[in-house]
């Protein structure tokens, strides 16, 4: 049996849908489904059952799953709202429900791959070099994750099984629809570019030109397979960083939308005054441990991918069939 907690939310359920191409059906998705609309990430997922996260961790607590067969288990789910202010739910939810996971896979040697966010850079003023060095958090979200990572960081030196986090970066691609105004800019552009005829983009800040900020975009098929070679290579532990280590401006992002619709135009607008001091206007993954490590697939060029994704987006609404 594979677990995947998150398995209803966007990176978990991308990833059990690649799990059954692959004929795995035999996977327990864990989530929270106070989001009602994450139920229509579900539909296009075989699985072999299905448990609210609050039973799971209940049941962990409680050695139901000490006997269970389990052969991998992909930490996905976390509150990922980088507005979130309740420093103390924060910290139970994505810091001591991972703690517990974590500790009953090392007590059973069970394989375990988590999510952990490029936001654990802070501003990225010290670089994106997965070092302690390079490391500070702008938001309780950030500083959750970055907590963690420090606690995996004393456990692994004596850990008898595979550990590895994987700093997502910005991700974007299907199944993405509940999450609202965190959803990806490039799901954010095809609605604007379809209601509006327009982008919208912020004006430049921190020296940065017109819509020039630059992140990190990486498709969510692509975080899916370097999730899938950790798998497949379970001799292998860390925290690693999951983008493609070439940064591209939301312009690039704008300009890929409004290339699938053949029309369009962008409109800046005025900086947000309550994103000041919180906002990452410069992500570029630091690739080298990873490929290092053996991963050497290529990352989707973002024209490619908006370009599938957007086609997606008019096809099925932007889910996975």
């Amino acid at each position: 049996m594979i677990i995947v907690t998150g398995g209803a939310g966007f990176i978990g359920s991308n990833l059990v849908w690649q799990l059954n191409q692959l004929g795995r059906e035999d996977i327990l998705i864990v989530d929270n489904l106070a989001n009602a609309a994450k139920f229509k990430n579900l539909l296009g997922l075989k699985c072999l059952d299905y448990i609210d996260k609050r039973d799971f961790l209940a049941a962990v607590e409680a050695g139901k799953y000490d006997s269970e067969p389990i052969e991998m288990f992909f930490h996905q789910g976390a509150c990922s709202s980088t507005t979130e202010q309740d420093a103390l739910y924060m910290m139970k939810n994505n810091y001591e429900y991972s703690k517990t996971l974590l500790h009953f896979c090392l007590r059973r040697r069970i394989p375990f791959l988590y999510a952990s966010s490029a936001s654990t850079y802070g501003g990225g003023k010290n670089g994106f070099k997965e070092e302690p060095a390079c490391e500070e958090a702008l938001n309780v979200y950030a500083f959750s994750k970055l907590f963690f990572d420090r606690y995996v960081r004393q456990v692994l030196p004596k850990a008898s099984s595979q550990v590895v986090g994987l700093r997502y970066f910005n991700v974007y691609g299907p199944q993405e629809n509940h999450k609202g105004s965190m959803a990806s800019v490039a799901y954010h552009f095809f609605h604007q570019v379809a209601e509006q005829g327009k982008v919208r983009l912020f004006e430049g800040i921190d020296g940065y030109a017109n819509g020039g900020q630059l992140r990190d975009f990486v498709y969510v098929r692509d975080v899916v397979d370097v999730n899938l070679f950790f798998w497949q290579h379970p001799e292998i532990s860390g925290i690693f960083n999951c983008g493609t280590g070439k940064a591209q401006t939301f312009n690039d992002v704008a300009t890929a939308v409004i290339a699938h619709y053949g029309k369009g135009e962008i409109e800046y607008i005025p900086f947000p005054d309550h994103l000041r001091g919180k906002y990452q206007s410069y992500t570029q993954a630091d690739a080298a441990n990873l490929r290092a490590v053996g991963y050497g697939k290529p990352f989707t060029p973002v024209a490619q991918a908006v370009a599938e994704y957007c086609s997606i987006l008019a096809k099925t609404g932007g889910y996975l069939k």
